[in-house]
């Protein structure tokens, strides 16, 4: 197994990534500690997990609350001995942040993405990465999307938000490389089947005044294999890039997003 004997922290892991993912992990041996605002939600994924034969707890934790992600991380390593994955897959609802002309966003719209994803990165990789460099090893995963290397239009304060994540997860790998502690992006397109981009779809097709089969049609032609990505693509490669086999990879962007992006 890919990570057996690992143990892996994913906050977000009631949501349609976080929840694959997370289920990916404890697939291939970890032990997952699963962590999110909504306990009911967390269980629903936790018991997917122990029925296939893994091992998850539970713990409501909000990413923003400086000393719950401390408390929660010094927690897993009492009972657990060591955090060796982390994976910040946290979310906002997109209605009110996309799908309007920057120009006519409001403010406060504009900011709360940009107040959320780069600090709740921030503090879990903090929380995370203090106490990896003490052990001598651990991998960081964080997630963004392609509009934070292109240029998109509506997208409101979410591409200036997830260029701030990779920027931040470069400096991580940077300060924490030299103690054994790899940091890494995934960047991905739009997967279609999440509710997330059901809704983001369907409010960039209203813009557009066109269908949200139209939109999705549209961003599908613009990788270079004709499909988007699908959740079992992205959890498959956060499990190889948490495993020992992509020891050499740190401070990287790894791109997801179908050739949406062409390195």
């Amino acid at each position: 197994m890919l990570l057996g004997d690992k143990n892996a922290i994913v906050y977000g892991a009631s949501g349609a990534i976080g929840g694959a993912v997370a289920q990916a992990f404890a697939k291939e041996g970890a032990r997952v500690f699963l962590a999110g605002r909504t306990r009911a939600a967390l269980e629903t994924v936790a018991e997917k997990i122990r029925t296939s034969g893994g091992v998850a707890d539970v713990a409501t934790v909000d990413v923003l609350d400086e000393g719950a992600v401390e408390v929660h991380a010094d927690a897993v390593v009492r009972d657990a001995g060591s955090i060796d994955v982390s994976f910040n897959a946290i979310s906002l609802p997109q209605t009110g942040i996309q799908g309007t002309r920057l120009i006519d966003l409001p403010a406060e719209d504009f900011d709360l993405p940009i107040s959320t994803y780069p600090k709740a990165n921030f503090l879990t990789a903090r929380a995370a990465g203090r106490r990896m460099s003490g052990q001598g090893s651990g991998v960081i995963l964080t997630i963004t999307a392609s509009p934070s290397r292109t240029a998109v239009p509506l997208m409101g304060g979410m591409a200036p938000a997830w260029a701030a994540v990779e920027s931040l997860s470069r400096g991580l790998a940077a300060e924490l490389g030299p103690q054994g502690v790899r940091v890494v992006c995934l960047n991905a397109a739009g997967m279609p089947e999440t509710s997330q981009l059901t809704e983001v779809y369907g409010l960039h097709a209203n813009a557009y005044g066109i269908s949200r089969d139209v939109f999705e049609a549209r961003m599908a032609e613009r990788t270079l294999r004709k499909k988007l990505p699908t959740v079992a693509e992205i959890a498959d490669v956060a499990v190889f890039v948490a495993s020992d086999r992509a020891a050499a990879m740190t401070g990287a962007i790894a791109n997801l997003s179908g050739g949406m992006i062409a390195d």
